[in-house]
């Protein structure tokens, strides 16, 4: 049986010219994939933007609907694993690149991307951590891999007011970790103490546009999410046998630095691919995401909002005005 629902479409009615707009689709064309899902909530972050904008990078072929990521309910299934009624989570693979995602209010995907969701979260937290908290998690996980733990030095979290940095923040510092924070946004330092920050420096702060070799140890660890000159300068001042976490490049896909940091320092580098990572780290991730590291999200850093609200905060991300969370909760 098809069903009617509603989606945030991005089109190419002439090469190279993108628009946006809110559409009725059926399920029938939907790829004939293993789960039919009905999406009860997604979230927005700066690929589904990217996508939306008209990214050929991300999506190669338009008319399309983005979101990487969706909480739903399964409607049916042609496997044994999930049946009609189950809770489950979606996030990364190519969900919202080239297959149609979560800004639509249903999706048809394999069922080896699906994890069921934990008993101890609900659907819209799971889509406050999404694909943001996921990565904030892979983070932590890679840093306790290297044992760094509570105690043990400070963790460095730049951009600390998108999506990943706020939540890898609040986790960490849940956890016990001495965390310091930096952001381009001071009018939130205050709010980002209460967070558990123990420092906040500006961006500027952090950036070294030196050649020297080696910088000042600052930081046992690191979640950074800017890139560029900031991402060497991190690697630089990170101490002996620290972990630095590359997330994003906002400001630069480019890093320029030398090789005495992992030689003299023994400094890991350690690339976050939370769209293809296995499903055993999914799951433990997931796991701890709604038990040992869940946290709340501050209302001024989580928004939920309805479908026809998403273009005017697609612009914002794309702008670089966005901080925090924004959940989408679809109507059915």
């Amino acid at each position: 049986m098809s069903v009617i629902y509603r989606a945030l479409v991005t089109e190419e009615p002439s090469p190279n010219v993108f628009q946006r707009s809110i559409m009725e689709l059926s399920t029938d064309d939907l790829p004939d994939n293993d789960v039919l899902i009905k999406v009860l909530y997604s979230s927005l972050n700066y690929k589904d933007a990217l996508s939306a904008r008209g990214h050929r990078g991300i999506t190669r072929k338009y008319p399309h609907t983005p979101g990487i990521d969706v909480a739903g309910i399964v409607v049916c299934s042609k496997v044994s694993d999930f049946k009609e009624g189950d809770e489950v989570i979606v996030t990364g693979y190519d969900l919202g690149m080239n297959t149609p995602g979560g800004f639509g209010g249903y999706v048809k995907v394999p069922a080896s991307w699906i994890v069921p969701k934990p008993e101890q979260i609900n659907l819209h937290d799971a889509m406050m951590f999404g694909t943001a908290g996921f990565t904030a998690g892979i983070c932590i996980y890679e840093l306790q891999k290297h044992d760094i733990m509570p105690g043990s030095g400070k963790i460095l979290v730049t951009g600390a007011t998108g999506g990943v940095g706020a939540l890898a923040l609040c986790i960490l510092a849940k956890l016990g970790y001495d965390v310091v924070a930096s952001t381009s946004k001071l009018h939130y330092e205050e709010f980002l103490r209460k967070m558990g920050a123990k420092e906040v420096l500006r961006n500027t702060m952090i950036l070294d546009i030196t050649t020297r070799p080696l910088l000042s140890s600052q930081w046992l660890g690191a979640i950074e999410n800017i890139g560029g000159g900031t991402l060497s300068s991190v690697i630089r001042s990170t101490q002996q046998h620290g972990c630095v976490c590359v997330v994003g490049n906002v400001s630069g896909d480019v890093l320029t630095t030398s090789i005495y940091p992992f030689l003299i320092r023994g400094v890991t580098l350690c690339g976050i691919d939370s769209a293809s990572r296995p499903m055993d780290q999914r799951l433990f991730v997931w796991d701890k995401l709604a038990i040992d590291w869940k946290v709340e999200l501050p209302g001024a850093f989580l928004n939920t909002i309805k479908l026809d609200s998403l273009d005017k905060e697609i612009t914002k991300i794309l702008e670089g005005k966005q901080t925090g969370r924004v959940v989408i909760e679809h109507d059915h």
